[in-house]
């Protein structure tokens, strides 16, 4: 049975398709897009001549694609949050940030003393200490919330924790200070930060599991699909999942849900399994595609570095400003060859975290050494944050194919702490440079990383249009900055490209799926100073609409 066709009027639909980049109406058959231009045109395909009308105030954008981003965003809502700027929750809920070491710890004794169960860790996320005068949380800070049960404070880049005394007893690191990531304090003994994979995943075993994906429910998934809802966006990724038998299922069930509003793609977190077993599940979970439009499987994350402004990013000469150690290895340069050629050969997607520009350059000679050896057409292996890249670097990737998802956000929350401490004025300037990929002709898009910064494309957006810090100041906005159109671009139909997708999204046109993000205003005839504080009303994700939850 041929269902009805849903015409939708709007005051405009920027459609991201350069041969008909602007229309009125759009029409709308099994989740489809049937036609899309002016009244005139388009009013034939009506069933019954019926008009919505709904949008007739808004504009329409293709629904936004956050090319990185993690489950982990619909899970830690349900742990308290520290960090020092105020946060949307999933329910549109202002959640104000907390600025000093006293305020975190009483933040975190409200919950302690709420919890029923003694034994049972208490975790909290987003915390940063560049944005609180550098304060360093330790175990001691830590043990003033509880000495009798694990607590654990994850920070905003998720690759460093802090923990109480109780925990490093637990997991035997109390005075385990040669252990790579442990951080030792001023008396000898681990202060309770912990840097990198192995001394997290030490405590997160002590601790019953890793909170922010082990134990996923329908609850966290739909809590990440409601804070889309919110944003405008209608497909995003889990960008380093662990695809476990249980998140397999909970994904495959959760998305078929006939009002579930989001298109989900998970990574295979490289992490989790040895390439062959990788390799193994993926051929059998990307069968599971054709039948279900809203799950999208066929690409492995590949993590080789840290953060820079946790000081755990890989730094080519002359290194950190501040003269910090260089950072940590997170796949060790002699092994990423032999993983990245695995996973080529085998046909699936890379999208590999490098953070630091030595890790973009040992990420481009594995990828270099693999295509070599084995030649693949339309790969779009992707290099994920790549905040330090120079221009070389991005001849590189367009010699290769390669593409790129800058972490334009950067700009923002942590643009001054790079000014000052990490990389200096100049390098600074070029913090995700997507002037550069721009012109050099690099393939990108722009993310969030959320829930390390807020899911809000049109914010990420802005950043990349204004380039400007949270002090208010520009960093290369000469050379780096795009225009709001190309910044649409990026978060639509670029996104979608890295992602393999945009046969099916990332723009409005004949053929492809009914993904909208409705707007109350135009983001090309608004200043572009403004273009973050654009409200979004809703989403259409296969034509299904959903107006986003208000507070």
């Amino acid at each position: 049975m041929i269902e009805d066709t849903v015409v939708y009027s709007a005051r405009k639909i920027i459609t991201m398709n350069p041969s008909r980049p602007h229309a009125t109406h759009v029409a709308v058959r099994d989740g489809r897009i049937v036609a899309v231009g002016g009244e005139a045109e388009i009013t034939q395909f009506a069933t019954d001549g019926k008009i919505d009308d709904r949008f007739r105030d808004k504009v329409l954008l293709p629904g936004f694609v956050e090319g990185h981003a993690h489950i982990m965003e619909g899970v830690v809502w349900t742990m308290p949050y520290v960090g020092a700027g105020d946060r949307h929750s999933p329910v549109g809920r202002l959640v104000p940030g907390v600025r000093d070491l006293d305020a975190i710890v009483a933040r975190l004794r409200d919950a302690e003393v709420a919890m029923t169960d003694p034994d049972a860790p208490l975790f909290a996320w987003g915390f940063d200490p560049l944005h609180i005068d550098g304060q360093k949380l330790t175990r001691k800070d830590l043990d003033r919330v509880s000495t009798t049960r694990p607590v654990m404070v994850i920070h905003a880049s998720f690759h460093i924790s802090n923990v109480n005394t109780f925990v490093l007893e637990r997991t035997q690191l109390l005075r385990a200070t040669d252990i790579t990531g442990v951080v030792a304090g001023a008396d000898g003994l681990a202060s309770g930060e912990l840097q990198g994979v192995a001394a997290r995943l030490r405590a997160f075993r002590a601790l019953g599991g890793n909170p922010l994906s082990e134990k996923l429910t329908a609850a966290d998934v739909q809590r990440y699909a409601q804070s889309a809802c919110i944003q405008g966006v209608t497909t995003t990724t889990d960008l380093h999942a662990d695809l476990v038998d249980n998140t397999v299922e909970l994904y495959q069930r959760t998305t078929q849900e006939p009002d579930f509003g989001i298109r989900l793609v998970p990574a295979l977190g490289g992490l989790f399994h040895a390439p062959e077993q990788a390799i193994e599940k993926l051929e059998v979970l990307r069968d599971q595609t054709e039948a279900n439009d809203k799950l999208h499987y066929g690409i492995v994350k590949l993590v080789i570095d840290g953060s820079i402004q946790g000081f755990t990013a890989r730094l080519r000469w002359p290194g950190y400003h501040n003269g910090a150690p260089n950072g940590l290895w997170y796949i060790a340069p002699g092994e990423l060859p032999r993983l990245v050629a695995a996973y080529h050969k085998a046909g699936f997607q890379l999208h590999i975290h490098t953070n630091g520009d030595e890790a973009t350059e040992v990420a481009l000679d594995a990828l270099e050494a693999a295509l070599t050896e084995a030649p693949r057409p339309d790969h779009r292996h992707t290099l994920q944050h790549c905040q330090m890249a120079d221009a070389a670097l991005f001849r590189r990737m367009k010699a290769l194919g390669v593409c790129v998802n800058l972490f334009a956000n950067h700009l923002y929350y942590w643009g001054d702490s790079h000014y000052e401490l990490t990389m200096g004025p100049e390098r600074a300037g070029r913090l995700d440079a997507t002037g550069t990929a721009q012109r050099i002709g690099v393939p990108f898009s722009i993310h969030s990383d959320a829930p390390v910064t807020p899911l809000s494309p049109l914010f990420t957006a802005w950043c990349a249009v204004n380039r400007t810090s949270s002090s208010g100041r520009k960093l290369g906005a000469e050379t780096e900055a795009l225009t709001v159109a190309q910044a649409l671009a990026a978060i639509t139909i670029g996104a979608a490209y890295t992602l393999k997708l945009d046969h099916l999204v990332g723009s409005i046109e004949s053929g492809k799926l009914a993904d909208f993000a409705v707007l109350d205003d135009d983001p090309l005839t608004v200043a572009p100073d403004k273009l973050k504080d654009i409200p979004v009303w809703g989403t259409v994700t296969g034509g299904i609409v959903k107006e986003a939850p208000r507070a």
